[in-house]
C-alpha cells in the first residue's frame, strides 16, 4: 500500500498500528478511504503474506481455555472482517462468537466506541468492568476510555509506550495471561491470573 500511495511504508507503520486503515488513508489519500478498497486490500494480506505470520505466544492456549469453559470473549480490532477472518483461518485459530471490526464503528481506536460495542455484545453494561488485552497504544487508550482494565502486550510496542497510553499491567506476551475459571461467588465473573508482570 505504501508504494501505491507514494509513502514510505515505515512512515505508515509508525502511525498506523492499532488504527483502522480507513482512518490512516484519510490522511494520505482520502480517495481510497472507503471500505470497498480497504476490504479488498486487507483481504489479500493473509493470502499473500500468511506464510510469514507468527501467532502471539500463548494466544492459542488462552483462547482454547476460554472456549472450553464457554467463557464470553470477543475480538475487538481495527482490521476489516476479511483481514481478521483471513488471519484466523490461516492460523487455524478459533473464531469468536463476537467480533468487532473496523466496519462496525464510526470512529476507530483510540475512540472508545469499539469496546463499548463489545461490552454490549457480551451482555455487559457500560459501567461493567471488562478486561482488555492490547498491543497498541491506540487500543490501550480505547480500552481505558470504555471503562475497561487493560493488559498491555509488549509484542509490538515498548513498555514506555504502553505505560504512557495507560495500560494497567504490562506483560511480554499471552503466556503471562491465564484463565483459571469462573468465580461462582461473584455470579460467574472470569478469574484471570497475570504472571511475570513487567509493569503493574
Amino acid at each position: 500500500m505504501g508504494k501505491e500511495l507514494g509513502v514510505d511504508p515505515a512512515v505508515i507503520l509508525a502511525t498506523s498500528h492499532g488504527r483502522r486503515s480507513i482512518d490512516v488513508l484519510k490522511i494520505y489519500d482520502p480517495s481510497k478511504a472507503n471500505y470497498e478498497y480497504v476490504s479488498q486490500v486487507e483481504g489479500l494480506i493473509p493470502k499473500e503474506f500468511g506464510a510469514d505470520a507468527k501467532e502471539v505466544p500463548g494466544s492459542r492456549a488462552l483462547l482454547a481455555s476460554l472456549d472450553e469453559a464457554d467463557a464470553p470473549w470477543a475480538i475487538v480490532t481495527s482490521g476489516t472482517r476479511p483481514l481478521v477472518s483471513g488471519w484466523l483461518d490461516r492460523m487455524r485459530l478459533t473464531h469468536p462468537k463476537h467480533m468487532i471490526v473496523a466496519e462496525d464503528v464510526e470512529e476507530g481506536k483510540p475512540n472508545s466506541a469499539c469496546y463499548t460495542l463489545a461490552k454490549a455484545r457480551l451482555g455487559l453494561t457500560p459501567d461493567d468492568v471488562a478486561l482488555v488485552i492490547e498491543d497498541a497504544p491506540a487500543g490501550v487508550k480505547a480500552g481505558n476510555a470504555a471503562g475497561c482494565r487493560v493488559v498491555g502486550l509488549m509484542t509490538t510496542h515498548s513498555i514506555e509506550q504502553l505505560k504512557e497510553a495507560g495500560a494497567d499491567w504490562i506483560v511480554e506476551d499471552m503466556h503471562s495471561i491465564k484463565f483459571v475459571g469462573k468465580d461462582k461467588a461473584t455470579g460467574g465473573l472470569l478469574k484471570i491470573e497475570l504472571h511475570r508482570l513487567l509493569v503493574m
